[in-house]
């Protein structure tokens, strides 16, 4: 046993019996959306998780170790306690040396996932290239793990915040397959569709299982990022969130927040400045990313 995994009960049965796990990760409990919200969605998420016939794995970072599977006391320290550390690849040692209380973003929640031998993860959407990545080389970590840690990411695309068509570019050098799920066009977050083509798409769990498989037998070293439209009932319309998130852009630059500050205050603003409706949108999103998650982990130990 990795004495740097504390691997639940649950979590660790359905490891040793080969059963599908699907990750989870923890920022979107700390930082992405207010209490108690945050609990009553990361539950909801493990319950979709469970039906579709799969086990959550949420991952934190509590006293100096990574916890795969949170039980009830751990999700609400997480959602409550004060400070909690927003963990990327770069924070990673430090956070274990100090027994810092963390949330893992993308990155982290890939690296643990691989090193408890889980093979599918799911958030809502993933970091990417931000705008104005000519002046500030502002690239989310998130990209560069999917490179090279061998994982499958279900999203439901790139923060619509994020400069889309670089984000794709950065992934096809990275050698990351970014496949659309029952689409052909990348989502764009809170919104199901964007002007921007994929190369890949698949229909159904088992074809994104078999893509599985085979990168694993070719020794690939990378993810595959799997990207879902949000359920159309949810969606907020392109004319509607893009003059919005311009605004919060703007504000972002004008106020001088970069870096890992960046996502959360734009998300924030976003929430302010559509009423709460991109909260919602956010919520139902994961909800739908969590269903297809499980389907794939399922799909995928019954290969």
């Amino acid at each position: 046993m990795n004495p740097l995994l504390s691997i639940s009960k649950e979590v660790q049965h359905a490891l040793d019996n080969n059963l599908p796990v699907v990750a989870l990760e923890s920022t979107i409990i700390s930082h992405g959306m207010p209490y108690p919200q945050n609990v009553e969605m990361a539950k909801t998420v493990e319950q979709i998780i469970r039906d579709n016939g799969a086990v959550p794995a949420t991952i934190a970072i509590m006293d100096g170790q990574f916890k795969i599977g949170l039980e009830e006391a751990d999700l609400e320290r997480l959602a409550s306690e004060k400070p909690v550390a927003k963990v990327s690849r770069r924070d990673l040692a430090e956070v274990f040396a100090k027994g810092i209380l963390g949330a893992t973003t993308v990155a982290t929640t890939m690296i643990g996932a691989h090193l408890a031998g889980i093979k599918v993860f799911v958030t809502g959407g993933i970091g990417g290239v931000h705008r104005g990545v000519e002046e500030t080389m502002d690239i989310s970590a998130d990209l560069d793990e999917l490179g090279q840690t061998p994982v499958t990411v279900v999203c439901a695309g790139a923060k619509a915040i994020l400069d889309l068509p670089r984000t794709l570019e950065y992934l096809e050098t990275k050698g990351v397959p970014v496949v659309g799920y029952q689409t052909d066009y990348l989502p764009a977050f809170y919104t199901r569709t964007s002007e921007y083509k994929l190369n890949s798409r698949a229909d159904k769990p088992e074809e994104i299982a078999a893509m599985m498989d085979y990168s694993e037998a070719l020794g690939l070293k990378g993810g595959i990022l799997v990207t879902n439209p949000i359920p159309a009932e949810h969606e907020i319309p392109h004319e509607k969130i893009d003059a919005i998130i311009d605004a919060a852009v703007k504000e972002a630059d004008e106020k001088g927040i970069r870096g890992k500050d960046s996502t959360p205050f734009l998300l924030a603003k976003i929430v302010e400045l559509t009423d709460g409706a991109s909260l919602n949108t956010n919520i139902q999103l994961v909800y739908n990313n969590a269903k297809l998650g499980a389907q794939i982990a399922k799909a995928y130990q019954e290969r």
